[in-house]
């Protein structure tokens, strides 16, 4: 069996776009799984395929070469060894291990946190290897054990229900992390994407660089950049509007033997609003909202609000104070990301300097045929 697609599927195919949508499907087997994917010009790969999906063929290997769930076990292999360095290193430490298309194993994420891996499958075809994803899991990584979160509101469009599950040992309720210098606890179980936001791991530690007497973090969350931040400033602010998030960003501030992080529950437009009416001063602000932008249609109002956060927050700069600013919205993409802080920075009627462009960590790889595995943009900015 096989599946079809027609010339503008086979197009995108050429350009190593792994994303085939239904429209675009000539004919296909009746059921999700793993096959050969063709079309006037020959074999175009081996996909994972669903005919109910919007996406219905996913790409994992552009070859025509071996039996699909092979190749597509070995693409796991692949990405699973390509993080065991970083592991052996820090055994304590928060990691993804697979990141999806970036790895060349679509509808996959799995994330370590300590010598405990979360998995989450988002389609169809894939949900069936599930005991032979975590055979491969268990033979490349030393897991205590293996959590499926699989909440994501994506499976219900692939058919497939909503349910948490142990799939190998014990899993406990939380398990604490080491990143750089500080611990923070990570809610397995209970947390939002599979228990923290680990792309902006390495964004965090590069900010252990600055000194200074007051930080802000805004949409704070569990106070992780506060906590890096916290090392090197006398006194930091961590705003988040949800107060059990607070209560553990608190917690991890005992664990770091921290006292000099005030935790606000608040709006974060109100709270800069507000700030700003006072004319509060910080000396490093750091902006980690939420993706704004769920969808091409939420552009034009995600831009208006990152542009809102951002012109308030340089206007709480001093000369020389910085503005560490993130969107992890794929819809917003880093040219306009880059225009909406131009923008941002005109209204402020402030002179800003691009110190750094960064992103999502290495291990949350990004295929230059593929935009949406870039997700993450991250702005360091100096007002000068």
């Amino acid at each position: 069996m096989r599946v079809r697609v027609s010339s503008k599927g086979a197009t995108r195919l050429l350009a190593h776009h792994p994303w085939v949508y239904r429209s675009d499907v000539l004919e296909g087997p009746d059921q999700p799984g793993l096959y050969p994917v063709v079309s006037s010009r020959g074999v175009m790969g081996l996909a994972l395929y669903n005919p109910n999906s919007e996406i219905s063929v996913r790409v994992f290997s552009f070859k025509d070469a071996g039996r699909p769930q092979e190749v597509l076990l070995e693409n796991l292999r692949q990405a699973l060894r390509r993080r065991k360095e970083a592991i052996a290193q820090e055994p304590q430490g928060a990691f993804r291990l697979v990141h999806a298309e970036g790895d060349l194993v679509p509808a996959l994420i799995l994330d370590y946190y300590a010598g405990h891996g979360v998995m989450q499958v988002g389609s169809a075809a894939l949900e069936p290897l599930t005991p032979e994803l975590v055979q491969v899991i268990r033979a490349e990584i030393p897991l205590q054990s293996l959590l499926a979160k699989n909440e994501q509101k994506t499976r219900s469009l692939e058919g497939l229900p909503l349910e948490v599950k142990p799939l190998l040992g014990p899993v406990p309720d939380t398990v604490m992390v080491r990143e750089g210098s500080i611990v923070y606890r990570v809610d397995l179980m209970g947390g939002q994407k599979t228990g923290a936001f680990i792309d902006q791991r390495d964004n965090r530690i590069r900010l252990q660089a600055y000194r200074g007497e007051t930080a802000l973090d805004v949409f704070s969350y569990h106070g992780s950049f506060a906590l890096h931040l916290a090392r090197n400033f006398k006194q930091v602010t961590a705003v988040d509007s949800s107060a059990a998030a607070l209560q553990r960003a608190g917690e991890n501030a005992q664990a770091n033997g921290l006292s000099n992080i005030t935790f606000r529950e608040a709006n974060a437009f109100e709270f800069l609003r507000e700030e700003e009416r006072r004319k509060a001063q910080y000396d490093l602000i750091v902006l980690d909202p939420p993706a704004f932008a769920k969808g091409r249609r939420d552009i034009e109002r995600a831009y208006a609000a990152y542009k809102e956060i951002n012109l308030r927050a340089m206007k709480l700069l001093p000369s020389g104070g910085l503005l560490a600013t993130a969107s992890c919205s794929h819809h917003l993409s880093e040219p306009l990301f880059y225009q909406m802080l131009a923008e941002a920075a005109s209204d402020a009627h402030r002179t800003v300097r691009v110190v750094e462009k960064r992103g999502q960590g290495w291990d949350h790889p990004v295929l230059l045929n593929v935009p949406e595995t870039q997700y993450l943009k991250f702005a360091l900015l100096e007002i000068l």
